[in-house]
């Protein structure tokens, strides 16, 4: 079995004297597909942006390929291959879709990817999302909200992840966009990038993962293989609510 690719342990968050994360733990393996689920506060957000580098944790230690990187900036996480789509998408408005993407390629560029490389991954997201290559010339305001979700993954998927981190992909989406979005995740994970997804609609996000981790004011309260969590009638009912597919 391989090592994994990033391991966080015993996580901890704090904003001023309120604890939001309390002795986090997970591991993600090369290639695959872990997704950390439960209701708004949980804490999810909180772990994903402090293993971004976004939040400075205030405990525990975060290891990518081998290496701490518990207080490495964001912007050096990037160049390393460690990606975030934010909650919110978080797109820059103003700016054309081109623009955002080559943002995006730009920030890869810590691993040694020249312009022509850099062009030529903004190239292939055209392919990948054709209404994007349509539009290349707007501002990224003008998309609906399903297409600037696309941009956002598309500006990550610039730089080359080794690990993707994508914080509440669905939310605010009407249903047949929401198919789309998780249908482009799959996709990610079968390529061979690995995908660490952060859902409220934990039953959806569990449906597509290899593993899950249930979080509870700011704590893992299950773990398992997903199939496994989604099998347990007690789990579903405590803490995975309603299917918003359904």
């Amino acid at each position: 079995m391989s090592e994994p690719i990033l391991t966080v342990d015993d996580l901890r968050v704090s904003y001023g004297r309120v604890e939001a994360v309390r002795g986090v733990s997970f591991q993600a393996a090369p290639g695959s597909l872990v997704t950390l689920v439960g209701a708004n506060g949980a804490g999810k957000s909180s772990v994903i942006n402090a293993v971004s580098g976004m939040l400075r944790p205030a405990g525990g230690r975060i290891t990518f390929e081998g290496q701490d990187i518990t207080r490495t900036p964001a912007h050096k996480l990037v160049g390393r291959g460690l990606v975030q789509v934010p909650e919110g998408r978080q797109i820059l408005a103003t700016l054309t879709i081109e623009e955002n993407l080559q943002m995006g390629a730009w920030h890869s560029g810590g691993r040694g990817q020249t312009g022509g490389e850099a062009a030529g991954s903004v190239e292939a997201m055209y392919d990948r999302f054709p209404v994007l290559a349509e539009r290349r010339g707007l501002p990224a305001g003008a998309l609906s909200g399903g297409e600037q979700q696309m941009l956002a993954i598309a500006r990550a998927l610039v730089a080359a992840p080794k690990v993707m981190l994508m914080d509440e992909p669905s939310m605010g989406l009407a249903p047949k966009i929401v198919d789309e979005v998780f249908r482009v995740i799959e996709e990610i994970r079968a390529s061979g990038t690995t995908v660490v997804l952060v859902e409220q609609n934990a039953r959806r996000a569990l449906r597509a993962a290899d593993h899950g981790y249930v979080l509870q004011s700011g704590e893992v309260v299950h773990s398992g293989p997903a199939a496994e969590l989604l099998a347990d009638e007690r789990i579903v009912q405590a803490y995975l609510g309603v299917d918003s597919a359904s």
